[in-house]
């Protein structure tokens, strides 16, 4: 059963980074990964970006089920997949992240209006370990200020 609208996102991406810029990359695949992710068959959440020596940009550890009639022409389920981007925004990209220490994360898989398979990436910055505590507690104090509300309001 093919689903109409395919969003699969990478909740830890935005727990474990500070995301410093957004882009949106096409894929390259092929017949049989772009049917599993129509199925909502695919998996973002280990994956992370990164540049080859042809200054070219690639997904690795992004994890596509094996279609089910897909034979002996299947894919396999964690083959690295290059990106497609602007020239200019790959330079910019492979500058930041060669100069300041960043890291490339996808943070969104999804299908576009005309059927192509997108992935929404980010320019990040790792985390310290106290500002994953502070993001808890502001969460934690939130919940609790929203329950507090609503037990008044009833």
């Amino acid at each position: 059963m093919v689903q109409k609208n395919i969003n699969i996102k990478n909740k830890k991406a935005r727990f474990e980074y500070e995301i410093l810029d957004k882009y949106i990359a096409g894929i390259q695949l092929t017949g049989t990964e772009i049917k599993s992710i129509r199925q909502s068959q695919a998996r973002i959440t280990e994956s992370f970006c990164e540049f080859n020596d042809r200054g070219e940009l690639f997904i690795v550890n992004m994890y596509i089920q094996e279609y089910m009639f897909g034979h002996h022409f299947n894919h396999k389920p964690k083959s690295e997949r290059r990106l497609l981007m602007h020239k200019r925004e790959l330079r910019n990209l492979k500058k930041d992240v060669e100069a300041k220490g960043n890291t490339i994360v996808p943070l969104r898989l999804f299908i576009n209006d005309r059927g192509l398979a997108k992935l929404e990436i980010a320019l990040a910055k790792g985390k310290q370990t106290h500002d994953k505590r502070n993001v808890i507690k502001d969460r934690d104090s939130k919940r609790n200020l929203a329950r507090i509300k609503k037990s008044f309001n009833s």
